[in-house]
């Protein structure tokens, strides 16, 4: 399961005692918002795309959106999302889990600025039940293939 390699990924780097388990379903915002108790806001959604061929992800605000214009400018690329079969094979999670940490290797990962007004999220932790509370800067030292930092969402 995908969890066990973020687990063992954080064990790592010593926070694995960090990541929240649930009893309840965390697979979308507001499922996630619900069993933290925090704004849909705080949830750090990860959403999966193909970009010439590889899969990218893109770090964002629970309650923020791909801006098709700035995403096209910035990738020079229709904004595609990966299906659920092509997330599991090409990034290592399922959809509802999707996180940027332990992901198969070639996958860049991108932090959204729309994460930048938080001081802490929660990012999935490879299952549609769990998370992990970090600061923006652990956000951006624990996302695996760190490729910096967009500005492609814009809020609803």
């Amino acid at each position: 399961m995908a969890i066990e390699k973020v687990k063992e990924y954080f064990a790592g780097h010593g926070i694995a005692d960090r990541i929240l388990e649930f009893d309840v379903s965390s697979a979308t915002v507001d499922l996630a918002a619900a069993a933290i108790g925090c704004a849909p806001g705080r949830i750090a959604k990860t959403l999966s795309f193909s970009v010439n061929g590889s899969a990218i992800l893109i770090v964002c605000a629970g309650d923020a959106r791909i801006d098709n214009p700035k995403y096209k400018a910035r990738f020079s690329a229709k904004a595609k999302m990966l299906t659920p079969d092509e997330a599991s094979a090409l990034v290592g999670h399922a959809v509802g889990g999707v996180c940027p940490f332990a992901v198969n290797p070639g996958v860049s990962v991108f932090l959204d600025e729309s994460l930048r007004q938080y001081e802490t999220v929660y990012p999935a932790c490879g299952s549609s039940n769990s998370a992990i509370e970090l600061t923006i800067p652990e956000l951006e030292q624990y996302s695996s293939n760190f490729s910096g930092w967009v500005d492609v969402c814009k809020f609803a």
